[in-house]
């Protein structure tokens, strides 16, 4: 398993800082969050590719649908050319207007059929940009016309930039999805339930639901002949970073059921205690079992 810490502040010159100290405390991935009208993630990250060597960058999450796929080509191109190929691109559907209106404030939410179909063909453009090969699309949504001028440099990552896709669980076509990239960040939705928000949902999801998850995910990619290439499976939670025999137990059994990464991050902690908090959590390094 590795490990990655989850930014939840605002201030970018914190986030560089954070980052150079989290790869000195032995984690694996220092990741800032994406809003609709916030601090620029790819920018922080640009500025945390120059202070840091070995650690991974990312965003969680970005949501593709909101982003123009040739901006959002370009950032990634830029940052992961800057880190020597060190990012990761988290990408989801978004947040609907019905849970949080503030990220709806400049258009309307097209609904969840039409920001699915976004995603597809966003990401599905994004991994043409990121060849910096002339290429033609035509899709319900986006268009490109073939150029062979002014290309800009590829991506340092081959085949691609990771991307790690949010699915449903058990939601086949939803997971459908995650099957074809490259890692799950899971959301749960018991059968005949509807969770009354993400912290609902992370009580209700479990290691052993976990366990079913990932073990249909290796049958889908083994079926589709994407068994021999890498994928993570990922867990975000929270632990205390002072007692490492408490931490250590709620990690393991993720470990046990296949999970790849544990994404530590509080997002109950106050906008005035953030840079306190993760400070001092960076420092106590991961929680290893």
């Amino acid at each position: 398993m590795r490990y990655g810490f989850i930014f939840t502040g605002t201030e970018p010159n914190l986030a560089v800082e954070l980052a150079r100290l989290a790869e000195a405390s032995g984690w694996d991935a220092f990741f800032v969050w994406e809003g609709i009208w916030a601090t620029d993630p790819w920018s922080t990250l640009a500025a945390a590719a120059m202070v840091t060597d070995r650690i991974r960058l990312g965003t969680m999450l970005t949501p593709v649908p909101r982003r123009r796929p040739w901006e959002l080509a370009g950032q990634t191109m830029t940052v992961d050319r800057l880190s020597n190929g060190r990012i990761i691109l988290s990408a989801g559907l978004g947040v609907p207007a019905e849970v949080e209106e503030r990220f709806w404030i400049f258009e309307d939410d097209p609904g969840r059929r039409v920001r699915a179909e976004l995603l597809d063909e966003g990401l599905d453009v994004i991994q043409h940009l990121w060849q910096a090969q002339p290429f033609e699309y035509e899709g319900e949504h986006y268009r490109v016309t073939r150029t062979d001028t002014m290309l800009p440099p590829a991506i340092v990552q081959e085949p691609r930039i990771p991307i790690w896709v949010v699915g449903l669980w058990p939601r086949m076509k939803s997971m459908r999805r995650v099957v074809h990239y490259d890692g799950w960040l899971p959301n749960y939705a018991p059968p005949g339930a509807s969770p009354d928000g993400s912290r609902d949902q992370a009580r209700l999801y479990t290691p052993e639901i976990a366990a079913e998850a990932i073990a249909w995910i290796r049958a889908e990619r083994e079926q589709a002949g994407l068994a021999a290439r890498p994928f993570d499976i990922i867990q975000e939670g929270t632990t205390s970073g002072t007692d490492a025999e408490a931490d250590a137990a709620v990690v393991r059994p993720w470990a046990d059921a296949g999970v790849t990464w544990w994404l530590e991050s509080d997002w109950q902690v106050p906008a005035d205690r953030v840079a306190e908090h993760a400070r001092a959590r960076i420092t106590a390094g991961p929680p290893r079992p």
